[in-house]
């Protein structure tokens, strides 16, 4: 036995023995959290545990419509300036009062230029304090979906951060630590109680929320568990209350057994791959970078075979897309989104026709422990370009390493899911992901994509309030990047959760658990 698993095994009869079954809620997941800052990442998965004891302005209610959180209300003063009023008598976890100093403090630090959430409040000038419960913030321009973005700006205590040296950001994904990736503050309904890496981050319940609790939960333990099956294990073994993902495979398994369900809907993550467009390959073997060139890049998409991702690797529970939104998202066109033909032969003469009859060698990187079948979907692609005579030299590695690689672009291919959160909107591929690199915008496009139309255009949606032409921009610049390659689109991932009969929560399209609508019955 690991040591690892045996930690596991023993917190779990630890927690077993000191608290009351019903009261204790213990989650699987596939991977574990990049630490305890959530303005240091922008992994959708930690940010959504961190909600627990962190909170925002506003947040998205269990049908994703945005209702008041710390703020109470808001106002447009003008066409830059929204006034935030806040909730009264909110105190943090550690016994602070809570107020517009805090506010100010955290939305500065998430906009700041060196944080890996910048793209998630761009267009901000200033945060301003009106009063010790109203802010006003200041904006270049309209912003439609301020209140969107603000879902993903959690608050924290700014004496506790001035107190500990971290007004200013950190990176997780670039490695950096401060003291905000073990430690915690929050307002949120559970307080963090302790932390082992890759082993287990426990919380316990805040019995001074200041919201009417739903949930009958006194603590949270949160059991990363990288492989799959010893995931079900635990899980059928009556070790977890409840595991995301459910591997596909064991779907029917896990219904089967007396006393477990399984949830499944459609998803909003549309999972990619990511494509080196620098001068140079990263691949030893390959002195010139054949995916500079788009007629490459669209041959590739000939290679794939959606449909064999889908119902082999997929257990048919994927939707194939065509381009970078699942249907749920706004920005989503019909036509955009036609499935390019599987053709190998085609994708040859293509290779050929771009100045590579024998194809050429490249470096994929993938996750083997983020996205649902991650690492076998990278073994099939790896396999289909195999066939048109493109050498994939596969490297599948956890999610911390993955992510650093490709944001320092020190791969040709990488794997990346991306949900549109906290948006849920196109805007937040246009503006993180296809942009090019500047100040807030293009915080994830380590390949370098770049298209002056699409700035431009990513630009006007940014602001635009009038719906109907705010979509066709954004149709007309995800058009453009289809035809470009931009991203490799692969599909929509569905959601599969599995739990306990007795666990009763609501499975958003999100993906995001909420543990404080959860009950244990």
């Amino acid at each position: 036995m690991t040591p690892r698993k045996f930690l596991f095994t023993s917190a779990l009869a630890l927690s077993c023995a000191g608290m009351a079954q019903g009261e204790t809620f213990r989650l699987g997941t596939n991977g574990d959290l990049y630490g305890l800052d959530p303005h240091s990442m922008t992994d959708s998965f930690t940010v959504s545990f961190l909600n627990h004891v962190y909170e925002a302005l506003v947040r998205y209610d269990a049908d994703l419509k945005i209702e008041p959180a710390l703020a109470t209300s808001w106002e447009q003063i003008d066409e830059t300036t929204v006034r935030y009023k806040l909730r009264e008598g909110i105190k943090f976890h550690d016994g602070q009062d809570f107020s517009a100093e805090d506010v100010v403090a955290s939305v500065k630090r998430a906009a700041h230029e060196d944080s890996p959430i910048r793209g998630n409040i761009a267009g901000l000038v200033d945060a301003k304090m009106v009063d010790e419960m109203t802010v006003d913030l200041l904006l270049d321009g309209p912003n439609p979906l301020l209140n969107n973005f603000l879902t993903n700006v959690l608050i924290f205590d700014s004496g506790w951060l001035e107190e500990h040296d971290a007004l200013d950001p950190i990176d997780a994904q670039k490695g950096e630590e401060g003291y905000t990736t073990s430690n915690a503050n929050g307002t949120g309904p559970f307080h963090f109680e302790s932390r082992t890496p890759d082993a287990q981050t426990v919380l316990t319940v805040n019995e001074d929320w200041w919201d009417e609790p739903q949930h009958n939960l006194t603590r949270i333990e949160l059991n990363p568990i990288n492989s799959d099956a010893t995931r079900v294990a635990a899980m059928l073994s009556g070790e977890l209350d409840m595991i995301v993902p459910s591997p596909l495979q064991d779907a029917k398994r896990i219904e089967a057994t007396e006393g477990m369900h399984v949830l499944e809907a459609p998803g909003l993550r549309a999972i990619m791959m990511g494509i080196n467009m620098s001068d140079t390959s990263n691949n030893p073997n390959q002195d010139d970078n054949p995916l500079q060139k788009v007629e490459v890049r669209q041959a590739l998409v000939h290679a794939i075979s959606y449909d064999l991702l889908r119902d082999k690797i997929m257990r048919g529970k994927s939707r194939n897309l065509g381009g970078l939104l699942a249907p749920q998202v706004p920005g989503f066109d019909e036509g955009v989104d036609e499935i390019p033909a599987y053709d190998p032969e085609k994708a040859k003469q293509m290779l050929a026709d771009a100045g590579y009859p024998e194809g050429f060698s490249l470096n994929m990187n993938c996750p083997n422990d983020r996205y649902v079948n991650d690492a076998a979907i990278c073994q099939a692609l790896a396999a289909m370009f195999a066939r048109v005579g493109v050498k994939a030299d596969l490297t599948a590695e956890t999610k911390a390493i993955h992510f650093e690689r490709a944001r320092a672009n020190e791969t040709d291919m990488f794997m990346l899911g991306w949900a549109t959160l906290p948006m849920l909107d196109g805007f937040s591929v246009l503006s993180a992901m296809l942009h090019t690199p500047e100040g807030q915008m293009g915080t994830w496009n380590p390949g370098g994509y770049s298209n002056p139309e699409v700035d431009r255009l990513t630009k006007a949606v940014a602001t635009e309030l009038d719906a109907e032409k705010r979509m066709e921009m954004m149709v007309e610049a995800f058009r453009i990047a289809d035809q470009e390659v931009a991203w490799l689109p692969l599909h929509a991932q569905p959601l599969s959760w599995a739990a306990r009969d007795a666990v009763k929560i609501p499975q958003t399209a999100d993906d995001k658990p909420r543990l404080w609508l959860a009950r244990i019955e």
